[in-house]
């Protein structure tokens, strides 16, 4: 007796629900590093870290995106960090100064804080947008942010991603002119 098409259907079912998968981008929020439709992996059980690039169902996160939208972004900051990002374009998390080499400086100045209207913490953000006022990255939770800064739709409008709704860590191929970038971290 061999393996049959429903077994090797219900092995594919499975590494997918729980393993991998293959998803699109979609949109510009990540550019320069991902590009509008292509297809990355997303590793579902990959432990999630500070600058991570994640994909997440915006649905009830993110107001006015439908059930099932998915949504790219990089993983600023974890649960129990603080930030901050000033006006020149500096990160800090937990006081520590945080190069963002995966972005260009201009993206770094303008792109990020032209946005929010100048610099910004955890706890401005939310007096400004009128979310759940934090000065710590709640326990579960994440703080996103696309790479393109300019036009991503992100943790700085919305607030925090609970932990449940994100999918998984993206990984590119080792033949990706950015693979170092998105899958170093």
């Amino acid at each position: 007796m061999g393996i049959t098409n429903n077994d090797r259907l219900i092995v594919a079912v499975l590494v997918r629900q729980f393993i991998f998968s293959v998803v699109r981008v979609s949109g510009s929020s990540m550019y320069p590093n991902l590009y509008s439709n292509e297809r990355i992996l997303l590793l579902k059980q990959k432990k999630i870290k500070r600058f991570s690039v994640v994909v997440f169902n915006a649905y009830n996160v993110a107001p006015g995106q439908e059930k099932n939208t998915e949504f790219v972004k990089r993983v600023i900051a974890v649960p129990g960090d603080t930030l901050k990002y000033t006006a020149n374009g500096k990160l800090y998390i937990n006081g520590k100064l945080y190069s963002q080499s995966f972005i260009s400086q201009k993206q770094r100045e303008s792109g990020t804080v032209d946005a929010v209207k100048g610099s910004f913490s955890l706890v401005s953000d939310a007096q400004r947008m009128g979310w759940r006022r934090s000065k710590k990255v709640p326990k579960n939770c994440y703080f996103v942010m696309g790479d393109n800064r300019k036009v991503s739709y992100d943790s700085r409008y919305w607030g925090f991603v609970p932990k449940s709704k994100i999918e998984g860590v993206v990984r590119v191929p080792f033949w990706h002119s950015k693979k170092k970038i998105v899958n170093e971290y």
